[in-house]
């Protein structure tokens, strides 16, 4: 059973390596850059606490990692506890809704235009995304899609070959949608998918 949000220890039944502190802090902490700010930013701050309460993490991490105050977190536990408890999200990369591999379109792009130095075909459009200029709409995914082709493409010697593969799997799974039901809401799991896709490139796994 998940520990929902008790103060104090981490949770016994929480997996540590699930989804490291470091990562947690940098999610709750971009959720700014995720979506156009203001109300719709801060529903997705609470979707993602709710998931990190659901994981088992405490209202005292949370509260200091994302730089909320606790009452605002506690705020946030009562909420969830007055409905059914949502089950976690799943943290495998190897899931295949459409929002989740949105979040590793997005995810990949980015990395490619830092890897790129920002001269990356895809860098206007990740950056439209980021600021909230522009939505997850078919077609914005769709052009992301086919910019991120034309980089791997014409810049494939600098560009590492962990990109291709990724962006392989990717557009597999938007070309042939599985009939899934996926746990959290849509923007959530973007920012996921996104963060994690990122830690991966990143670290090479």
């Amino acid at each position: 059973m998940y520990n929902q949000g008790v103060s104090g220890e981490e949770s016994p039944g929480r997996n540590p390596g699930a989804l490291s502190e470091e990562q947690a802090e940098r999610l709750l902490s971009g959720m700014n850059e995720v979506i156009r700010a203001g109300e719709e930013a801060r529903a997705l701050r609470a979707e993602v606490v709710r998931a990190l309460v659901g994981m088992g993490w405490t209202q005292d991490t949370i509260a200091r990692i994302s730089g909320m105050s606790q009452p605002a977190v506690s705020k946030q536990v009562a909420r969830q506890r007055e409905g059914d408890p949502a089950p976690p999200i799943p943290l495998s990369l190897a899931q295949y809704d459409i929002p989740w591999l949105e979040g590793r379109l997005w995810g990949l792009a980015e990395e490619m235009a830092e890897t790129l130095d920002g001269t990356a075909r895809c860098t206007r459009a990740v950056r439209a995304l980021a600021r909230g200029r522009k939505r997850f709409t078919p077609q914005h995914v769709d052009e992301l899609r086919r910019l991120v082709e034309e980089d791997l493409r014409l810049r494939r010697t600098e560009l590492p070959a962990a990109h291709r593969a990724a962006y392989d799997e990717i557009s597999r799974g938007l070309d042939l949608p599985a009939d899934v039901t996926a746990t959290g809401a849509a923007p959530v799991r973007r920012a996921l998918a996104r963060r994690i896709q990122r830690d991966r490139l990143a670290s090479g796994t």
